[in-house]
Formats: C-alpha cells, structure tokens, sequence
C-alpha cells in the first residue's frame, strides 16, 4: 500500500532528522546518508531507530539511481 503525499511531505529520518527516500516497488523508506532502510507495513513508516536494518550495496545503488523514488520532506 503506497504512502500518501501528505504523510510523505511530513516524514523524516528519526535519528538524523533529513529526508528519506520513499521507494515504492520495495515499500520501503530508505536514509541513503545513513544507509538504513525502513519498513512500510500494511501503510505505516515503521520509523523506529531499532527497527532500521541496514542496506545492501546494490540496495543503495538500485535505490539511489530509481527514477520512481519519492523524497520525503518539503
């Protein structure tokens, strides 16, 4: 289930405070300065710093380089 724009407009890394990026072929939101990426669950940003995992190389590199990408913040 996709994020909606106004959320999205809202939403910020919890530990570093910068945007994030919403990728939504994986439903994912994605910190590429931190390279930590967060579950999107049944709609919701589980933005929990303990419930981060960390991104793969190619990860990063597809994530970063994905023209669907949506960043989050104003």
């Amino acid at each position: 289930m996709a994020l909606d724009g106004f959320l999205l407009a809202l939403l910020e890394d919890p530990v570093d405070h910068g945007e994030l990026l919403y990728v939504p072929g994986a439903d994912v939101l994605y910190n590429p300065r931190k390279r930590v990426v967060y579950e999107v669950r049944n709609g919701i940003a589980v933005l929990l710093p303990d419930e981060g995992r960390v991104a793969t190389d190619a990860e990063h590199d597809a994530w970063t380089s994905d023209p669907t990408v949506v960043r989050t913040g104003r």
